[in-house]
């Protein structure tokens, strides 16, 4: 995964993976499948946990600005707390061959229309003030994604503060009313996932 993430999915080979991790490359091939099953895998697991964390954020409420609100904490905090995985995911659907490519696009289609959807409602109910729902909606996703690229654990802001922060930018985005954490309900904790190393902020920094 780090390599990956330092020097993108086309600049690693499957014998580099296999020193990183301190096994034989056809034994890690057997296994994996190769480059490409790893970086399956990995984005698989971000995007389930996404799918996962969605469903958790719509079932809460109804009300289109709390679904909104929610979906963002979601996207940021599992953004904040997996950023290679997340990095990788967001970056690496070139890289797939066509029937990987396309499977996994429906698991991002899928999150992506969900988002749509509570746009859409939002504005159809009048709580959201929108010229362009679908480019709303790209603007929300590459501000939640963008957040693997610069959230550092040991920054300025705690993951909570920067939540909240983007759930503020993502109302002003659809010209809805500020919330306050109270107003979302039960705070949904994000996952670590198995893939995510456990990076230093040092390590972070490299790769910036």
């Amino acid at each position: 995964m780090l390599l990956f993430a330092r020097q993108g999915y086309a600049a690693t080979g499957i014998r580099e993976i296999a020193r990183e991790v301190g096994l034989n490359s056809a034994t890690l091939y057997h296994y994996a499948n190769g480059n490409e099953g790893l970086l399956v895998a990995v984005m698989q697991s971000c995007l389930d946990e996404l799918l996962r964390s969605t469903d958790e954020a719509l079932r809460h409420s109804d009300d289109p600005q709390v679904q909104l609100g929610r979906l963002i904490r979601a996207h940021v905090g599992l953004s904040a707390l997996n950023p290679l995985s997340s990095r990788v995911t967001d970056q690496a659907f070139r890289s797939l061959g066509p029937a990987n490519r396309a499977s996994l696009l429906v698991l991002r289609d899928s999150y992506e229309s969900q988002l749509g959807a509570v746009i859409d409602a939002g504005a159809r109910a009048g709580l959201f003030d929108v010229a362009d729902p679908r480019l709303t909606r790209l603007a929300i996703l590459e501000m939640c994604n963008g957040v693997a690229n610069w959230y550092r654990q040991a920054g300025r802001l705690p993951m909570r503060a920067v939540q909240m922060q983007f759930v503020d930018f993502g109302c002003r985005l659809v010209g809805a009313p500020v919330m306050d954490e109270a107003e979302l309900g039960p705070v949904q904790t994000p996952h670590l996932l198995r893939c995510e190393p456990y990076a230093s902020p040092d390590t972070m920094e490299d790769l910036g």
